[in-house]
């Protein structure tokens, strides 16, 4: 009995606390004037809310996430407040485990402070040294585009996954800039890189990715070291490319954490970053012009088939340019977008921001206001009464503020470019019965589901 009546007291006194630290809670959530989200739990915050079959689903609603504090931003006047007005403070990324695993903070993505601002000044820089935005590169793009019709060529109108040949042609831009030459498109090292960096963007949405390491950023990083071991050959009066550069600026600053480990992740990011969204947004492209292929025709009108595209011909090409932005609305490519953290408590929209935000650009990409059918594809939302193109302000895929995408102005001149020429070379059509697929992959970046097409030759 006296057993009995001590058990009764504690479970009495357990579920007394419990109350009181549920009822504390409560009021701390109804006090805080943070946005308006599901309830979240002690301890475990609204971690339940998470979708496992599709991890992207519920950053779909204006949802806080983990038991940390987390505001969803959605809508462009927020991303301006927060992003522009008040960029100083949402620079920095937060802490959470699987950055540790994926990068160590480092790099040009995932790092914050002096080191990000160190790391992004000097890739900003060294991709201007070496064309970025200049003549040069764009004449090594249109030599890229070449390549990539010649290999297109080679099917000779068959079926064909254009998925390795896209990949390849963007990466190979890359490639120039970061080790100072092109690869051939079978050379199985290069197709290596690539798969090892595609496992690595599957790590951050991915189920397994939340809860365990995987070995792809081990073995990206190792290749990638194998193709560093030109240091012996280096110049540092005539830098070549950016390892030569970030090289030099290893001998002679440490303030920075400028490191060979460090460039080892630059290295990633700029080739993640620089590759998968740009190839990506190629291949829907492809989709969309077969079915749509009355896009293709402001090409042949305006340059024909005597000359290259070039990007002096974009303001002659408002419809293909159009068509261009309006692929990178619809199909919303950066499906995934890293987290940022404010350095001190602020307040965007009037509402309490604690630290730690998540921003989504499919709420700005899908909105009602600017796009008449959100969910039809439309070049005409960026196409003004007399066929001129029209800029929109809140059209910002490649993100604003300080964290911006570095290589919006690379990746820009690429699209263009590819896309312009494989118009003018191809005709793209469909295999005979099937109807293609415009539903994507679900990755840091988001493309669409393998698919055959053919090409038939123009000229």
């Amino acid at each position: 009995a006296e057993f009995s009546t001590s058990l009764l007291q504690s479970s009495g006194f357990l579920i007394f606390l419990c109350v009181l630290l549920l009822v504390k809670h409560l009021r701390d959530v109804l006090t805080n004037n943070m946005p308006p989200g599901p309830f979240p739990l002690p301890l475990v915050g609204n971690f339940i809310n998470i979708g496992f079959s599709d991890p992207l689903e519920v950053w779909r609603c204006e949802h806080t996430i983990w038991e940390t504090p987390c505001i969803l931003l959605t809508g462009y006047e927020s991303f301006k407040e927060a992003f522009v007005e008040q960029a100083d403070i949402f620079t920095d990324r937060p802490y959470f485990p699987i950055v540790d695993k994926l990068s160590k903070g480092k790099g040009l993505i995932m790092s914050s402070g002096h080191m990000w601002r160190q790391q992004r000044r000097f890739a900003l820089a060294t991709l201007k040294y070496f064309g970025v935005g200049k003549k040069t590169l764009e004449n090594f793009i249109l030599q890229e585009c070449r390549f990539l019709c010649d290999s297109i060529q080679t099917e000779r109108g068959l079926p064909f996954d254009p998925q390795h040949f896209v990949t390849d042609a963007v990466a190979n831009i890359i490639c120039g800039l970061v080790f100072g030459h092109r690869c051939e498109y079978d050379d199985h090292n290069f197709h290596l890189m690539q798969k090892y960096l595609d496992e690595f963007l599957q790590l951050p949405i991915s189920n397994w990715g939340r809860v365990r390491d995987q070995p792809a950023i081990t073995r990206l990083i190792k290749r990638l070291t194998q193709k560093l071991r030109k240091l012996e050959e280096r110049d540092p009066s005539n830098p070549r490319d950016y390892i030569d550069c970030y090289l030099e600026e290893i001998e002679k600053d440490s303030e920075a954490e400028f490191t060979e480990d460090n460039l080892m992740y630059c290295v990633v990011d700029l080739f993640g970053a620089g590759t998968e969204t740009t190839s990506n947004t190629l291949r829907w492209a492809l989709l969309f012009m077969i079915k749509y292929p009355e896009s293709s025709r402001e090409i042949d009108q305006v340059i024909g088939q005597t000359r290259q595209p070039l990007m002096d011909d974009q303001t002659n090409l408002p419809y293909t340019y159009a068509v261009m932005h309006e692929i990178q609305r619809f199909t919303n490519i950066v499906t995934f977008t890293p987290p940022r953290m404010a350095n001190k408590d602020t307040t965007v929209g009037g509402r309490l921001i604690p630290k730690v935000i998540l921003f989504l650009r499919h709420s700005i990409l899908q909105d009602k206001n600017e796009y008449s059918t959100l969910y039809e594809f439309n070049p005409a939302h960026f196409l003004d009464e007399n066929g001129k193109f029209l800029k929109k302000d809140s059209f910002i895929p490649f993100s604003i503020g300080k964290r911006m995408c570095p290589g919006e102005q690379l990746a820009r001149m690429e699209l263009f470019l590819f896309f312009t020429y494989l118009m003018q070379c191809f005709t793209f059509l469909p295999l005979e019965g099937q109807t293609l697929s415009l539903k994507g992959t679900i990755s840091v970046s988001s493309g669409p589901e393998p698919f055959q097409i053919r090409a038939v030759s123009i000229v």
